[in-house]
């Protein structure tokens, strides 16, 4: 059995990353900003929060009628992803706060979500933030024997119907996550071909907290309140739009018909591209100029430059993007971005459709 070998970066003369940087420092140092959230975001944060537990209250305390139950638990679905996008991912980037504490209480909101903080560090920080899109290790393509979302990956005969029913597995993402992938991570451990980091006592007495307080929560109380059937109907569409919405957010980034897909030289185990140019070359931005899209998905459609300064906040990405944009121009790299929403959908759509399709 083959021992499975983290890929290096190969060295190079002229770094990238270091003269993206600079000028990106000398952006916040001309002006005095600080790299991380402003207060509009903190306002922002106190909102959805609000937000999410008022529904939650609503629903089991002063149940409404069916239809307006069906519609707040469609509300409290994109809650909980909007909370994600733009509360806990800053947060576990450290970007959210300039205090420690702060930044640590943003990302504990993956907790008031039911997911597990470390894994999730893990697989999204320290695996995917490196090693986007490589096969074997970046566990964001990994979506089962059910989809092929690699040109290195298996093709089978199913796949080639992948481009209609996405939408559908796309939907089981949070679910998924709450009752099956935390757990397979945790008693694996690991996160695909990845060995996990050596968990404390406190990190496995908050993996257990967690789950033990999502359990009572969000099925325990409801059923007690309200019943096993509406409890199950609304839990369903609560986690169902969630998860769709997470998914589609995150695969528009980085399974577009112009992304890369790297694979390692042989020999050496190195990447092709040093660590900008990789980043560059696997990610996509969609519908910058949307601001109502900005907001909501707390600026994830500036994938690019989260993934070049992932501790800098999603705030300030629209003006950064400008200067990434020259320095592209300048080094010869395609910056991939797609004006709309719809656009970057179809090119996902398509890049789905041809994974299915040819080898």
């Amino acid at each position: 059995m083959s021992t499975f070998t983290i890929p290096k970066f190969p060295q190079v003369t002229v770094n990238l990353h270091t003269e993206l940087r600079r000028r990106v420092q000398e952006y916040f140092q001309q002006r005095g900003l600080e790299e991380t959230g402003t207060p509009h975001l903190f306002t922002k944060a106190v909102l959805l929060i609000g937000c999410l537990v008022a529904v939650y209250v609503h629903l089991l305390f002063f149940t409404p009628v069916w239809y307006l139950a069906l519609l707040e638990s469609v509300i409290m679905g994109g809650l909980v992803a909007a909370i994600g996008f733009n509360v806990m991912h800053d947060g576990s980037h450290g970007s959210f706060s300039q205090k420690k504490w702060v930044n640590r209480l943003a990302a504990s909101t993956i907790s008031l979500l039911g997911a597990n903080h470390f894994m999730w560090n893990m697989k999204h920080n320290m695996i995917h933030h490196t090693f986007t899109n490589v096969d074997g290790v970046d566990d964001d393509i990994e979506v089962t024997f059910l989809m092929r979302m690699a040109p290195t990956q298996h093709r089978a005969k199913l796949h080639r119907f992948q481009h209609l029913y996405f939408w559908f597995l796309y939907m089981l993402l949070y679910i998924f996550w709450l009752f099956f992938t935390d757990y397979r991570k945790y008693f694996s451990g690991k996160i695909g071909n990845v060995p996990l980091k050596k968990m404390k006592w406190a990190d496995h007495l908050e993996f257990w907290s967690v789950k033990v307080y999502h359990a009572l929560a969000f099925i325990v109380l409801p059923v007690y309140m309200l019943g096993w059937k509406a409890w199950l109907v609304g839990f369903l569409v609560m986690t169902l739009v969630a998860g769709f919405v997470l998914s589609i957010v995150f695969q528009l980034a980085h399974t577009v018909e112009h992304t890369e897909f790297p694979v390692t030289d042989e020999g050496t185990n190195r990447l092709p591209d040093e660590f900008a140019a990789h980043q560059i070359k696997t990610t996509a931005n969609f519908a910058t100029r949307n601001k109502v899209i900005s907001w909501l998905v707390g600026g994830l459609n500036f994938q690019i430059e989260h993934h070049l300064f992932p501790k800098i906040s999603h705030v300030h990405y629209p003006a950064i993007s400008e200067i990434v944009k020259r320095v592209c121009a300048e080094y010869q790299l395609q910056y991939i971005e797609y004006p709309t929403m719809r656009q970057a959908v179809s090119a996902h759509v398509r890049f789905l459709r041809r994974m299915g399709k040819y080898d």
